[in-house]
């Protein structure tokens, strides 16, 4: 069921939503300032285009479920483990190249009951968006009360460090996303896009992340606009009704593009990008994370975008006090 920001009712009080938002960034930097002349960029560039002005990298020691397990201990003190009636990690970059799951295993890192159900979903960019639905309505289906959504994809691990198209612009991160019914936002109207035969685009080749950023770029300015205005028009909102526009943090280029092409202030539309670069889909999370307890912020789009192709947009609204 959606719910109209203008319309909120009691039976909103009982909708699963966003509780807390836990992140975890590795200390190293690399700096692509100190790159310029071994990929032959200017430092305009770098600020203007990619918005990156270091990409952040884990350590050799540090595998997919320890970023996630760092983001668990940023939000651990919000919630009981003992009450998390489910784990759903997303992450295209398993832990140990994925047997066990990265769930399960970061599972019996934190010490989960064993009534918790886990299990993973394979999405880049536009994961944050699909794992809110996939968790939400699988909370919903059994009678969940407590849920964790991890976003992990440490793309470092395929990215071939002499490659400007991908090393200057791709970063590590982490975020554990609590989901409950005493929550802040309420993430409702999801929509879902894909076009598989465009996915060479953005792909693994023989275990080396390759990309063709023409490519990339020409379907999120055509595709997202579209989605975006098509979401506003189905709730019955138009741009001005929306406080926030969060967009997958692509590069600052495709994210000031997206908010020219909808007509919407740069002061609607966040970038956080230059210290830690494109962390696929941790980056919406890691932006909400500074909105999440801003209650002047009340009714939010988020939109996730990039390898697949794919492409997945939704509403979130604060629930009133009751």
């Amino acid at each position: 069921m959606s719910y109209h920001p203008n319309k909120l009712d009691k039976n909103l009080s009982m909708e699963i939503g966003i509780v807390d938002i836990g992140t975890y960034i590795p200390d190293t930097l690399i700096s692509n300032l100190d790159r310029l002349e071994e990929f032959e960029v200017t430092e305009d560039f770098i600020n203007k285009k990619l918005g990156v002005t270091a990409v952040s990298k884990k350590s050799s020691q540090e595998d997919t479920a320890d970023l996630a397990y760092c983001a668990w201990q940023d939000v651990a003190h919000s919630i009981d483990k003992d009450k998390i009636d489910c784990l759903v990690v997303c992450t295209q970059n398993p832990h140990a190249n994925g047997i066990p799951h990265t769930s399960a295993v970061l599972h019996g890192m934190i010490g989960l009951s064993d009534h918790c159900a886990c299990f993973d979903i394979s999405l880049g960019c536009s994961g944050y968006v699909y794992g809110l639905s996939v968790v939400k309505a699988f909370m919903q289906a059994n009678g969940m009360q407590c849920g964790m959504l991890v976003t992990a994809d440490p793309y470092s691990k395929t990215i071939d460090p002499a490659d400007r198209n991908t090393a200057m612009l791709f970063g590590d991160a982490a975020t554990v996303t609590i989901l409950g019914r005493q929550s802040k936002l309420v993430p409702y109207q999801f929509t879902f896009g894909t076009a598989g035969s465009g996915g060479e685009a953005l792909n693994n080749n023989n275990g080396s992340l390759v990309m063709n950023g023409r490519a990339v770029f020409g379907f999120c300015s055509s595709r997202v606009p579209v989605q975006v205005t098509q979401l506003l028009q189905d709730a019955g909102l138009e741009t001005n009704d929306i406080d926030l526009f969060l967009f997958h943090q692509g590069s600052r280029f495709i994210v000031e593009k997206l908010a020219q092409k909808l007509g919407i202030p740069s002061s609607k539309v966040p970038i956080n990008l230059s210290e830690q670069g494109n962390t696929v889909s941790s980056s919406i999370p890691l932006l909400l994370k500074k909105y999440l307890h801003d209650y002047s912020q009340k009714t939010l789009l988020l939109s996730g975008f990039g390898v697949g192709l794919s492409w997945a947009s939704c509403l979130a609204t604060r629930k009133r006090e009751i």
